[in-house]
């Protein structure tokens, strides 16, 4: 008996306010749509597709705007929260879809997470990894930053407001950034308790003086590397960090959402060891106002930031079986 040969992935590019936005899918079924964070890519799905497609599902994932080989637009405003969302809505439409279960990682997280509170006939589930969901409102959030770190030193948040300020580190070498930035939030190679934290920049300093020097993550091989390095070495950065510098206008334009909960299907899956984890402890212990239909909620021991590459089989076995959960 001859099997089924495994779907292909397949890249295009696709239409969206953003001006094009370059996706790539694999299988067929009900859209689940994949959203990476800071700083990846597409690519960080590479261990979802293969297993969503499998399961049945059509899985797609995205270069967010200023990101691989998605248009990068030149304004600084360009990249707030309404537009991303839109263009979740457009990769929707633009593949024939009426709606789609949204999954997201790091700043993915915060976008699918608005994307499904404000076009809930779009985007019917969400699922949220290593940054919980947390209501619009609040403070301005770079007053809230601006105090975290003391005198001594500053948050890498702050740290990436001004432009040009972080490209100047980062730029002249890209593969090398990357690699301390990506270990120094892995299980396997971030730094030990006692150590500077690699979230903090020392006043007159760069992030990367408290990146760890050593081998790469386990989960990250030199391959991989050179993928992400590729991307950022072509495009630059300053479309990645252009999301850190719009916080304050989505804190403006979300006003009159504050407070509200998503009411749709909710998984978290979440890091032991990450601190966008447990920073945000307060809005997990806050899911049963704040995602009311929340399904599920997953920590994973000695699991740190980059959560479905350090463990792509437990994330791929929790997200399946949360998707079986709302396609029944």
């Amino acid at each position: 008996m001859r099997s089924e040969p495994a779907p292909v992935l397949r890249h295009r590019t696709v239409e969206a306010p953003a001006g094009r936005l370059h996706l790539v899918e694999q299988g067929t079924g009900p859209l689940v749509l994949l959203v990476h964070g800071f700083p990846e890519s597409w690519y960080s799905w590479r261990h979802q597709l293969p297993a969503l497609a499998e399961a049945g599902y059509r899985a797609v994932a995205i270069d967010v705007r200023g990101y691989g080989r998605s248009s990068k637009p030149a304004v600084t405003d360009a990249y707030r929260m309404l537009d991303l969302v839109e263009d979740n809505v457009a990769v929707v439409r633009a593949l024939g879809e009426e709606n789609a279960v949204v999954i997201g990682h790091d700043w993915g997280s915060n976008i699918a997470a608005t994307s499904a509170l404000l076009r809930p006939e779009v985007f019917r589930a969400v699922g949220l990894l290593s940054v919980p969901y947390a209501p619009p409102g609040g403070p301005r959030p770079t007053d809230v930053f601006g105090q975290i770190g003391g005198p001594e030193q500053e948050f890498y948040v702050s740290y990436f407001q001004k432009p040009g300020r972080a490209e100047t580190e980062i730029e002249p070498d890209v593969r090398g950034w990357l690699a301390g930035f990506y270990a120094a939030l892995s299980a396997d190679t971030m730094p030990p308790k006692g150590e500077p934290d690699p979230h903090f920049v020392a006043h007159g300093g760069r992030l990367r003086d408290r990146f760890p020097a050593g081998p790469l993550p386990a989960w990250l091989s030199e391959e991989d590397l050179d993928v992400y390095a590729g991307e950022f070495e072509r495009t630059g950065l300053t479309g990645a960090l252009n999301r850190y510098r719009n916080m304050d206008r989505d804190w403006e334009d979300l006003a009159s959402h504050r407070g509200a909960p998503i009411t749709q299907p909710a998984l978290f899956i979440g890091g032991a060891l990450d601190a966008s984890t447990t920073w945000m402890a307060d809005a997990i212990d806050a899911y049963p106002t704040t995602l009311p239909a929340l399904s599920a909620s997953h920590i994973l021991d000695g699991c740190g930031h980059w959560i479905q590459q350090e463990r792509p089989d437990e994330v791929n076995r929790v997200l399946t079986d949360w998707l079986a959960t709302i396609h029944g």
